[in-house]
């Protein structure tokens, strides 16, 4: 997920932007999302690139914390915060490593909020690809992250440099990256 770094000092704090080639996890050609959980969680993974859509996305990394905070806007309006649930990031020669954890929340700019993916973490546990225990481990890291309320996390209001290029991901990350040993 090639980003630009936008500061060191609250996070870091990565940019997104609309139209970046990703590299996603898949199976058989297709973005992990659009493969019914029993089967992604069964099969070998391989990188599927896809363009970012959106109006991209600013990612607030927590270091040493099972979570990062990314922030959505929709046509330029602020819309609310996405709590991945991750390994905490591992510096990288490119920038940084993590795994998801399936189980993530959803906080609308309101303040309302809600879990997502709940099914995927189960089939997940289910396929031996995570434990109860680090289901439950997961889950709770969403609690505290909910407990803590770290929104608004200053960032809102926040715009891109429109003159700034897309990033690109290196011809060499898959050797270079852990990930290439959990594909």
């Amino acid at each position: 997920m090639p980003t630009r770094a936008v500061s060191a000092n609250d996070g870091p704090v990565l940019w997104l932007a609309p139209g970046t080639i990703v590299g996603w996890p898949g199976v058989a050609g297709r973005h992990a999302k659009d493969v019914p959980a029993a089967e992604r969680f069964s099969q070998p993974w391989e990188v599927v690139e896809r363009p970012w859509t959106g109006d991209g996305v600013l990612i607030v990394g927590r270091p040493g914390r099972a979570h990062s905070i990314w922030l959505f806007w929709e046509r330029g309006d602020f819309v609310g915060w996405y709590v991945n649930l991750e390994d905490p990031w591992r510096a990288s020669r490119y920038g940084f490593d993590t795994q998801d954890h399936e189980l993530d929340l959803w906080v609308d700019s309101d303040g309302s909020w809600r879990w997502k993916d709940e099914q995927d973490l189960e089939a997940a546990v289910e396929a031996g690809f995570f434990t109860n225990e680090q289901a439950a481990s997961f889950r709770a890291e969403g609690e505290g992250v909910l407990a803590e309320w770290p929104f608004p996390t200053g960032w809102e209001r926040w715009q891109p440099d429109p003159s700034w290029p897309l990033p690109v991901t290196p011809d060499d990350w898959a050797a270079q990256s852990s990930v290439s040993e959990a594909l």
